[in-house]
C-alpha cells in the first residue's frame, strides 16, 4: 500500500558509522564485510559508502546514499507532511486531504490522517500510527541523523524546513526536531504547556501546573498528551534530548 507513513522513514535507522580504530580491533568483521562486497554484489549494492571514507576516515554502513537520504528528508522535514510543531508525525498530513483508499469486495477501506484519538472503536480507540507523535521513533530518527552527520560532517546540508530555502547541517536539523519535542512540555507565550491541552486544572492549578506527565503519544497538530499518562518507559527519553541539545 502506497501510504506515506513512519514505515517509509524506518530505513534511516539502518545506519552505523565505523571509526578506523574500531575496524583495526575487529579484523574478522572487516574481512567478512569486504568478502560480501566482493562476492555478493546483490547485497553489496544495498550497503552505502563502505568504500568511501567520510569525516575522520570513518566508514558508513547504511541503506541510504546521499541522494536517497535527501529525498527522504525532503518529505520528513515538510511541515505539510511529517514535520509537526512538536516532532515527527507517524503519518503524513498529506493524507488529511488525500486518504489512502482500497476497495475489497465492494467495500472501501480508508487510511486517513488521524492526529489524535481514533474516530472509530477499532484498535482500542486510539489512532496509533495514523498521525500522532511517538517518542521512540522520534528518538531513533534523531539518533540516526546524528550518525549520518558524524560521517558526512558539516559539508552535507539539507533544507529545513522543506520549502524554506534554508540549508543547515544534519546535526542542526536533529537539534531542531529535538527542540520541537521539548516544546510539548515547555510553556508557550500564554504560559500553557501544550501537552496539557485545554485542561484548566493541569494548566493553572498551582498543585498541578508544574508537574509533567509523560504521555504515551501526542496529538500530531496541537501536542495534547494522549493514551497512557505515565509512559515514562519511552517518553521519559526527553531527558536525554534535553541533555544532548538544550
Amino acid at each position: 500500500m502506497k501510504i506515506r507513513s513512519m514505515v517509509g522513514l524506518i530505513p534511516l535507522y539502518a545506519v552505523e558509522v565505523l571509526e578506523p580504530h574500531y575496524l583495526e580491533r575487529l579484523p574478522l568483521f572487516k574481512r567478512r564485510v569486504e568478502w560480501v562486497l566482493a562476492n555478493r554484489p546483490d547485497l553489496a549494492a544495498l550497503i552505502s559508502r563502505w568504500n568511501e571514507q567520510g569525516k575522520g576516515e570513518t566508514r558508513l554502513l547504511s541503506l541510504l546514499r546521499g541522494h536517497r537520504m535527501k529525498k527522504l528528508f525532503s518529505r520528513m522535514l515538510n511541515e505539510e507532511e511529517f514535520l509537526s510543531d512538536f516532532g515527527i508525525r507517524a503519518l503524513s498530513k498529506y493524507h488529511k486531504d488525500n486518504p489512502y483508499e482500497i476497495w475489497v469486495n465492494g467495500e472501501v477501506f480508508k487510511v486517513p490522517y488521524t492526529p489524535g484519538e481514533s474516530e472509530s472503536g477499532l484498535f482500542g480507540g486510539n489512532s496509533n500510527w495514523r498521525g500522532p507523535i511517538w517518542f521512540p521513533v522520534n528518538f531513533l530518527i534523531i539518533d540516526s541523523m546524528m550518525k549520518f552527520h558524524q560521517y558526512y560532517g558539516d559539508s552535507f546540508t539539507i533544507e529545513y524546513p522543506t520549502g524554506s530555502g534554508t540549508m543547515i547541517t544534519i546535526k542542526e536539523a536533529a537539534k531542531k526536531i529535538s527542540i520541537r519535542l521539548m516544546h510539548l512540555f515547555t510553556k508557550d507565550k500564554n504560559g500553557n504547556r501544550p501537552f496539557n491541552g485545554p485542561n484548566e486544572k493541569l494548566q493553572n492549578d498551582p498543585h498541578f501546573k508544574d508537574h509533567i506527565l509523560f504521555y504515551e503519544y501526542f496529538h500530531g497538530d496541537n501536542g495534547i498528551g494522549l493514551g497512557a499518562s505515565h509512559q515514562t518507559g519511552w517518553t521519559g527519553i526527553i531527558a536525554e534530548l534535553i541533555h544532548d541539545f538544550k
